[in-house]
C-alpha cells in the first residue's frame, strides 16, 4: 500500500548486523555455494508500518566459476500486517507474499520476481522475512506521486505511457483468468470450505474495523459497508492480487517485468482489483487535481481493457471502487493508529477515522445515489 515518510526503528540496529545476520542466512540457503559471502546492504528509507525492503548482493564461488546476484529482502512490519489476516496460514503478511508469488509464478500467468525462501526464525532479523531475486527496473513513486513527478510525467511519452498502462492491465487480467483451485490456494480461503466470496471479505473487513476502532464511531465506514451488503453481486470468485496498481509493478521499458506486493491477495470476485486500479487512479489525478496525463487511458477505458484481456465483465464498477475504498479505510484505522504511536501526527487529529479515504467514499457514495 502507499508508503508515509516516517522512518521508524528498524528490525536490527544498522547494516552491518543486518549484513553479518543475512550472510549467515545465505550460507545455510546454499551450502554448495564455496566462499558466499554477503556485501553492499542497502537500507532505504523504511516506514515501518508496510514490509521493510532491504538490498544486497551475494557473491560465491560454484564449479570453479565466480558469481554475484542481487537480491530483496522483505520483512514483516514491527505491528504486523496491515491488511485483514484471511486463515490462520496468513499470520505473517511476508509468508503470504511468499506463497502466492510462489504459485503464481509457477502457472507462468504473470512475472514474478523468483524467490528463495520466507524464515520464520525472528532470531535471524528480528522479524519474520522472505527473500527474492532482484528485478531491475524502474517503479513509479507514490511520494511525490508519480502524477506529478518523475519518470512518467517528466520523461514518458503520450505513447509510452498508453503501452504502459495497457501492459500493466493485461498482466492483472491474466492473473485474473487462473483458477484459484487449480493454482492451489485452497490455503488462501477464509471458509476453510472451498467456498470464499465476496460476503465473508466484507465480514473480515467489518470485523477488523470494529476491533482498531474499539468504539470509536466511524459513520460513514458504517454506512460504506451497509451499501455494500445491500448491492452485492455474488459473481465467480478468483484470486485478487488485493494492492494493484502501477507502483506494486516493477518496469523496463514501459513493460511490467514483475509483479510485486502480495500482502493483500484473497480469493474474491477479481473485479476487486480492477475497482482498486481505478480507485488509486482517480486519487492520483482528480483527487490530487494533477492533469492527467497525456496518453493515460481514461477510465472507461482502463475497465474496457481489463473486461478484453480477462473475459470477464466489470459489472457495475462503482461498486468496485467503492468496495476498494473501503477497504482502504479500513487499513488508515490501523496505519492512522500506528502513526499515532510513533508520534508522526497528534492524536486529536483522529487520523485513523478523518482522512482522504474518508472523504472520497463518502463523495463516491454521494455520486451513485
Amino acid at each position: 500500500m502507499p508508503e508515509s515518510e516516517a522512518n521508524p526503528t528498524k528490525a536490527v540496529r544498522d547494516p552491518e548486523s543486518y549484513r553479518e545476520a543475512l550472510d549467515g542466512w545465505m550460507k545455510r540457503q546454499r551450502p554448495e555455494a564455496d566462499d558466499l559471502r554477503v556485501h553492499d546492504v542497502d537500507m532505504p528509507r523504511a516506514t515501518g508500518f508496510s514490509n521493510e525492503t532491504v538490498f544486497f548482493r551475494a557473491s560465491w564461488r560454484e564449479g570453479g566459476a565466480e558469481a554475484t546476484e542481487r537480491f530483496v529482502a522483505r520483512i514483516e512490519p514491527e505491528g504486523g500486517a496491515l491488511f485483514p489476516q484471511q486463515t490462520p496460514a496468513c499470520r505473517h503478511s511476508v509468508e503470504v507474499q511468499h506463497r502466492v508469488m510462489k504459485d503464481v509464478e509457477a502457472t507462468g500467468a504473470a512475472p514474478i520476481a523468483p524467490s528463495l525462501a520466507f524464515e520464520a526464525d525472528t532470531s535471524v532479523l528480528g522479524r519474520p522475512f522472505f527473500v527474492m531475486e532482484f528485478v531491475e527496473g524502474v517503479i513509479p513513486a507514490d511520494v511525490p506521486r508519480y502524477s506529478t513527478d518523475g519518470f512518467l510525467k517528466e520523461e514518458a511519452t503520450p505513447a509510452e505511457r498508453a503501452r504502459m498502462l495497457r501492459d500493466g492491465i493485461e498482466t492483472m487480467a491474466a492473473i485474473h483468468r487462473l483458477d484459484w483451485r487449480a493454482t492451489g490456494l485452497d490455503w488462501l480461503d477464509p471458509s476453510g470450505m472451498g467456498a470464499p466470496g465476496l460476503g465473508l471479505q466484507l465480514d473480515l473487513y467489518e470485523e477488523t474495523a470494529a476491533r482498531q476502532l474499539a468504539g470509536r464511531d466511524h459513520p460513514v465506514l458504517k454506512e460504506c459497508l451497509a451499501w455494500l451488503r445491500a448491492n452485492a453481486d455474488d459473481l465467480p470468485v478468483g484470486l485478487s492480487w488485493g494492492d494493484a496498481r502501477l507502483g506494486n509493478m516493477i518496469w523496463r521499458d514501459y513493460r511490467c517485468v514483475a509483479v510485486v506486493d502480495w500482502e493483500a491477495a484473497s480469493l474474491v470476485p477479481p473485479q476487486a482489483d480492477i475497482g482498486w486500479w481505478v480507485m488509486f487512479d482517480r486519487q492520483s489525478f482528480d483527487d490530487m487535481g494533477a492533469p492527467r496525463l497525456e496518453g493515460f487511458p481514461t477510465r472507461e477505458e482502463m475497465v474496457g481493457i481489463w473486461e478484453e484481456a480477462s473475459g470477464l465483465s466489470a459489472g457495475n464498477i462503482d461498486y468496485w471502487e467503492i468496495y476498494a475504498l473501503m477497504r482502504f479505510n479500513v487499513i488508515m484505522i490501523g496505519l492512522g493508529d500506528r502513526m499515532v504511536r510513533a508520534g508522526i501526527v497528534p492524536e486529536a487529529n483522529n487520523l485513523a477515522v478523518d482522512n482522504g479515504t474518508t472523504d472520497a467514499i463518502a463523495r463516491r457514495l454521494a455520486a451513485v445515489r
